[in-house]
C-alpha cells in the first residue's frame, strides 16, 4: 500500500470516527439537557438529579477536549485483527469497538511492541492528523529485524517540533520504558527518578490521565492532587489533562495548599532552609505547649468574678486540669473547653464554699444544682473567661507563627537546639508577609491547634432550628386553608403538602446545595483526603513541605517526580530515601527514565560535564537524536553584557522563527536584563535557574554561568538546570575578555562574529 492510499484508508476511518465522537456529543447534551429540565423532585431527587447532572456535564467536557488529535496511531496484530488507538475509546455499533482508549490493555502494545518482542503485532501506524484531516501516515513493520524507538519517525518530528508557551502531550510517542511508569500500580510511594529531557513530567501527566481512567469512580471524588514547582509551571502544563479528557485534577504549588493563605513574602535562602527542616516540627509542638499555662508555684491567679473578691487559681489546680485536657489528644483549641470546664468546676467550689459551708463539719449546704448554676455564672462572666483564656488561649496558626517569630525569647523556649544565629534567622516583625517556607509551619500549627467548631455547631442548629420552625409555619398555613364546603361534607381525594412531608424534611430542602466540583470542595478544605497526589519536581520539596502533603495523603498512594542532582532549593531533597522514610520506611519503590528526549546529543555532552562534578557516580540520561548545531560561548566585556545578551537573544529569535526563546541568568541579574532583552527581543524571557525550573525552549542563552554556579549553596544544581532547558540551539554568555569557554565547560565552540 502506498503511503497515499495509507492517507485515504485513514482518512475514510477518522470521518466515521468523527461522526460517532459528534453523535455521542449530542447524545449526552440532550441527556443533559433531559436531567436539568426536572422538576417536582423531592430532596433526594434532587440531589440526584444533580449528581447526574454532573456526571453527564464531565462526559461532555470529555469528549469536547478529544477534539483535535482523536485518533493518531493503528496496530495490526498477526491474527489479522486490526485496531485503531486514539484519545478516547469510542464504541461502535456492534460489539466491535471503533477506536480504543490508549490507556487501555487492548492499547499498551502500540507502546510497547518491538521487532524482538512484537507482542502480536505485525505493523504498527502512526497517524497524523490537523483538524479533522489527515496529514500523514508512518509504519513500522515489526518482522524481527534490529529494533529502535517505538514510531522513530512520528518521536522524532515530535521532538524537533518548534516549542510554544504550552506543553503539548506526548500520547501518540509515549515509549516502553515511560509506558511501564504511567500504567504501574497507584498502590504505594513510587519515585520516577530522570534527568533533564527524559519526560518525567509528561509521564506523571499521562499517568494521572491513566489512573483517573482506570479508577475513576473513586478518583472523581477523592480527587488527584497535582504540585507543581511554580505557576508558571502549572500554566505550561494546563493544557495536556484537558486534551487527554482529563478536567477534574486539582493542581497547585505547595505554598497554596493551605486554603486562605497566601505567601507573598521574601526571605535570605538560609531562613528558608532552617524553616524547612523537620525538626521545626518539634518547634511548632513546643510552641503550641508553651502555650498551655499554669500560675506560679508561689503566685496563685486572683480570677475576678461578679465585682467582689477575686477567686484564687492555685498551680496544682491548673496542672491537673491541664493533664487531663491533653489526656484527651485533642488538638489545643477542642482541648480548650475540657481545660475550661475543669478550671471553671474547680472556680464553682471555691467559690460556694465562701457562702455555704456547714459550720460543724465543712461539708458544703448547696446542692448540685445550685453548683450547677455558679458554673454557668462564672462560664458567662467575661472577667472569668478572660482569666482562664491567659492559661489556654484560644489560638490561630497565624497568631501561634507570628507571635513566636516576633519573640527572642519564645523563640529560645521552643527551639533550644537551634543556635542563636539560626534563631535570629527567624525573628520578625509582626506585620511580615507569609513567605512559602512559612506555609507548612502554619499547615503543621493548624493541625495541633484544631478548631474548636461548638459556636460554629450552635449557630447552625440555630438555623437549622429557624428553618424547621418557618416550614411549620408554612405547614400548619397549608393546613389551614384547605377547603372543607365539598357537597357531602367528604375529605379531600388529594394530596396536600402537610400530607407528604413533615417540618424537618421541608426544611432540608431548603437548605443550600454545594454545587462545587470536587476539586474545588478540596481546594477549600485544608482537611481534605485525596485519593493519589502527584508532584513534579519533587526534589525541591523540604522535610515540612513533605509533612503537609503527606497529611493530606494517609494511604500513601502517591507518584513522586523528580531528579536529585537538579536539587536547588537548600531545604530541598539530599536522596529520596532521605526525604520519604520518615513517612513510609522503605515501602516506596523507584523507577528510573534513563532516555533522554528533548536534549541534542550537542547539547547533553556539555550538561553531562556538570552532572560529573555535581556525582561522578550518576550516569547522564542518554540523547536520541542530534541537531547539527554546536553550543556556543561568547565572552563579553562585564559592563556590556546586557546589551550583548540582547543582541543575542534577537539573533536567537531570528534562528528559531516561530519557536521559543529563553535567558537563564543568575538571580542578581535578572532585572537588569529584562529590561535590556524587552526593548531588543520582545517577548523572551528572562528567569533565573529555580523560574526556569520544569520549561523548555527551543534555543536558551544561559546568562554568566560561575554567577549562577556561586549564587546559592546548590549552585552547579542550578546550572544544570540552566544548560538542560534547550530542545535545538545553546549559547553561553559569560562576562571576561578572552575566547575561551567557561571554566568546566569544555566543548563550546566560541561564537563567530563575536557579542
Amino acid at each position: 500500500m502506498s503511503k497515499d492510499d495509507g492517507i485515504g484508508d485513514e482518512q475514510a476511518h477518522l470521518t466515521v470516527l468523527y461522526g460517532r465522537l459528534d453523535a455521542l456529543r449530542a447524545e449526552t447534551r440532550e441527556r443533559l439537557d433531559h436531567v436539568l429540565a426536572a422538576t417536582g423532585l423531592t430532596h433526594q431527587g434532587l440531589a440526584e438529579r444533580d449528581a447526574s447532572a454532573a456526571e453527564l456535564a464531565d462526559r461532555a467536557a470529555r469528549l469536547d477536549a478529544v477534539e483535535n488529535g482523536l485518533c493518531f496511531g493503528r496496530i495490526d496484530t498477526r491474527d489479522g485483527a486490526r485496531h485503531r488507538i486514539g484519545r478516547i475509546g469510542l464504541p461502535g455499533t456492534d460489539s466491535e469497538p471503533l477506536l480504543i482508549d490508549w490507556r487501555a490493555d487492548a492499547a499498551r502494545p502500540f507502546y510497547t511492541a518491538t521487532a524482538v518482542s512484537p507482542e502480536g503485532v505485525a505493523l504498527r501506524r502512526h497517524i497524523t492528523t490537523r483538524d479533522r484531516r489527515v496529514t500523514g501516515v508512518s509504519d513500522e513493520r515489526l518482522d524481527g529485524t534490529a529494533a529502535g524507538l517505538a514510531g522513530d519517525a512520528a518521536l522524532l518530528e515530535a521532538l524537533r517540533a518548534a516549542r510554544t508557551d504550552r506543553m503539548h502531550d506526548i500520547v501518540p510517542t509515549i515509549q516502553a520504558e515511560q509506558d511501564a511508569v504511567i500504567r504501574a500500580d497507584p498502590r504505594g510511594v513510587l519515585v520516577v527518578q530522570g534527568g533533564p529531557g527524559t519526560g518525567k513530567t509528561a509521564v506523571a501527566l499521562h499517568r494521572t490521565a491513566y489512573l483517573l481512567h482506570t479508577r475513576r469512580e473513586r478518583l472523581a471524588k477523592s480527587v488527584v492532587l497535582l504540585i507543581g514547582p511554580s505557576p508558571a509551571f502549572l500554566r505550561y502544563i494546563g493544557d495536556v489533562l484537558p486534551a487527554l479528557g482529563e478536567t477534574g485534577v486539582r493542581m497547585t504549588t505547595v505554598d497554596r495548599l493551605l486554603p486562605g493563605v497566601r505567601a507573598t513574602g521574601t526571605e535570605p535562602p538560609a531562613a528558608a532552609e532552617v524553616k524547612g527542616r523537620l525538626a521545626m516540627a518539634g518547634v511548632i509542638a513546643a510552641a503550641v505547649a508553651e502555650r498551655q499555662r499554669v500560675p506560679g508555684a508561689d503566685e496563685p491567679m486572683a480570677v475576678p468574678f461578679d465585682g467582689g473578691e477575686p477567686i484564687p487559681l492555685d498551680r496544682e489546680t491548673c496542672l491537673a486540669a491541664r493533664a487531663q485536657a491533653r489526656d484527651t489528644r485533642l488538638a489545643h483549641n477542642e482541648a480548650r473547653p475540657v481545660f475550661h470546664d475543669l478550671v471553671t468546676d474547680a472556680l464553682a467550689r471555691r467559690y460556694a464554699a465562701r457562702f455555704a459551708t456547714d459550720v460543724l463539719d465543712g461539708s458544703s449546704l448547696l446542692t448540685d444544682a445550685d453548683l450547677a448554676v455558679i458554673r454557668d455564672d462564672l462560664r458567662a462572666d467575661p472577667g472569668v473567661r478572660a482569666a482562664i483564656d491567659t492559661l489556654w488561649p484560644p489560638l490561630s496558626p497565624g497568631r501561634l507563627l507570628t507571635e513566636l517569630y516576633a519573640s527572642p525569647r519564645l523563640l529560645a523556649a521552643a527551639a533550644p537546639d537551634l543556635d542563636p544565629a539560626e534563631r535570629g534567622l527567624l525573628l520578625r516583625g509582626p506585620h511580615r508577609p507569609w513567605t512559602p517556607a512559612d506555609i507548612p509551619l502554619l499547615d503543621e500549627a493548624a493541625e495541633l491547634l484544631g478548631s474548636d467548631d461548638t459556636a460554629t455547631r450552635a449557630a447552625a442548629g440555630a438555623r437549622r432550628a429557624e428553618r424547621v420552625a418557618l416550614a411549620q409555619e408554612a405547614l400548619d398555613i397549608a393546613r389551614g386553608s384547605r377547603r372543607t364546603d365539598f357537597d357531602d361534607g367528604a375529605a379531600p381525594e388529594f394530596l396536600s403538602a402537610y400530607d407528604l412531608l413533615d417540618a424537618e424534611r421541608l426544611a432540608d430542602r431548603q437548605a443550600a446545595t454545594d454545587h462545587r466540583t470536587p476539586a474545588e470542595r478540596a481546594a477549600a478544605d485544608r482537611r481534605w483526603t485525596y485519593g493519589h497526589v502527584v508532584v513534579d519536581e519533587a526534589q525541591e520539596l523540604s522535610a515540612m513541605a513533605w509533612r503537609m502533603l503527606m497529611r493530606r495523603c494517609p494511604a500513601r498512594s502517591m507518584t513522586i517526580v523528580g531528579d536529585i542532582a537538579q536539587t536547588g532549593d537548600p531545604a530541598g531533597a539530599p536522596s529520596w530515601d532521605r526525604v520519604l522514610r520518615p513517612h513510609c520506611g522503605d515501602r516506596w519503590r523507584l523507577a528510573e527514565l534513563t532516555v533522554n528526549y528533548r536534549l541534542p546529543a550537542e547539547i547533553a555532552d556539555v550538561s553531562a560535564q556538570v552532572l560529573r562534578r555535581i556525582d561522578p557516580d550518576r550516569t547522564a540520561p542518554r540523547a536520541v537524536r542530534s541537531e547539527g548545531v554546536p553550543p556556543w560561548s561568547a565572552a563579553v566585556a562585564p559592563d556590556g553584557l546586557d546589551a550583548s545578551v540582547a543582541r543575542l537573544a534577537a539573533r536567537e529569535s531570528r534562528a528559531v522563527a516561530g519557536g521559543t526563546v529563553a535567558v537563564v541568568a543568575p538571580a542578581a541579574r535578572v532585572a537588569g536584563l529584562t529590561a535590556a532583552v524587552s526593548a531588543h527581543a520582545p517577548g523572551v524571557p528572562v528567569l533565573d535557574a529555580r523560574q526556569a525550573k520544569g520549561l523548555e525552549y527551543d534555543a536558551v542563552l544561559v546568562v554568566d554561568p560561575e554567577g549562577i554556579a556561586a549564587a546559592s549553596p546548590r549552585g552547579l544544581n542550578d546550572l544544570y538546570v540552566a544548560l538542560t532547558r534547550a530542545t535545538r540551539r545553546l549559547g553561553v554568555v559569560h562576562p571576561g575578555t578572552g575566547t575561551g569557554a567557561p571554566a568546566g565547560l569544555a566543548g563550546l565552540r566560541p561564537l563567530r562574529g563575536g557579542a
